[in-house]
C-alpha cells in the first residue's frame, strides 16, 4: 500500500507539471508570448469572475508562492484589470480585460477539444468521476492530518 500511495502522490505532481507543459505548447502554437503557462492557468481559473488576490490563493487557483508577481504581469500585459476594492481599501479586485476574455475563450475551446478527445485514449466520463472521488478522498485525508495531526 505504501508504494502505491507514494506513486500516486508523485504522479499527481507530474501530472500538474505536464498540464502546465500542455498549456505552454498551446500558447506557443497560438503565438502568445506575453503570458506564461502558470499565468494562463490563473487567468482561466479566475474566468469571468471578479476576485481578490487572496481569493485566488485560497481557492487553489495558484499553488506557488509568487501570486502577486504573476498577477502584476497579467495586469501589465493587459489580461487583467485591477481595481481597489470598494469596501476594503487594502485589497484590490481583479477581473479579465477584453484581451483576457479573448484568451479565456481560446483556452476554453482548447479544454473542450481535449475533453472530447479523451475518449480516443480510452478515458470515459466514469473514469474521471472515479478519479475525482479518489482525489477528493485524498484531499480530505490530508486536510484531516493537517487539522488533527498524524493518524496512528
Amino acid at each position: 500500500m505504501k508504494a502505491l500511495y507514494f506513486e500516486t502522490i508523485t504522479l499527481i505532481e507530474r501530472l500538474h507539471h505536464l498540464f502546465l507543459d500542455v498549456l505552454k505548447v498551446e500558447l506557443d502554437r497560438l503565438r502568445i508570448f506575453d503570458i506564461n503557462n502558470v499565468q494562463c492557468f490563473i487567468l482561466y481559473n479566475v474566468g469571468k469572475n471578479e476576485m481578490t488576490v487572496g481569493e485566488i490563493s485560497n481557492r487553489g487557483y495558484y499553488l506557488g508562492s509568487n501570486v502577486s508577481y504573476n498577477l502584476k504581469k497579467l495586469v501589465e500585459n493587459g489580461y487583467f484589470i485591477q481595481e481597489q476594492a470598494k469596501h476594503d481599501k487594502r485589497a484590490s479586485k481583479i477581473r479579465l480585460s477584453e484581451k483576457g476574455i479573448h484568451l479565456y475563450e481560446k483556452v476554453d475551446k482548447l479544454f473542450n477539444k481535449q475533453a472530447s478527445n479523451l475518449k480516443h485514449n480510452g478515458v470515459v466520463d466514469q473514469n474521471l468521476t472515479d478519479t475525482l472521488k479518489l482525489l477528493r478522498k485524498l484531499e480530505s485525508y490530508w486536510n484531516f492530518i493537517i487539522v488533527h495531526g498524524s493518524v496512528e
